[in-house]
């Protein structure tokens, strides 16, 4: 059930987007604290990751059936 306020509805995002979400933050904490070396994301793009999984959230909370 969307929750409402002045018009603009906002929804729970769906499993798939929730899952995308996590598992972008803990690659991106595990490249941070844990050291982990992935080849596609350098230790200088930890922040880009984490806030392409907030982005990617906020965006499965904003809009409908995503």
């Amino acid at each position: 059930m969307p929750y409402r306020r002045a018009g603009f509805a906002l929804t729970p995002p769906s499993l798939v987007i929730f899952l995308i979400s996590v598992v972008l933050a803990l690659i991106a904490l595990l490249i941070r604290y844990a050291h982990l070396s992935i080849p596609i994301i350098s230790s200088a793009r930890v922040f880009d990751v984490l806030a392409i999984a907030y982005v990617v959230l906020v965006i499965g909370v904003l809009f409908r059936r995503i």
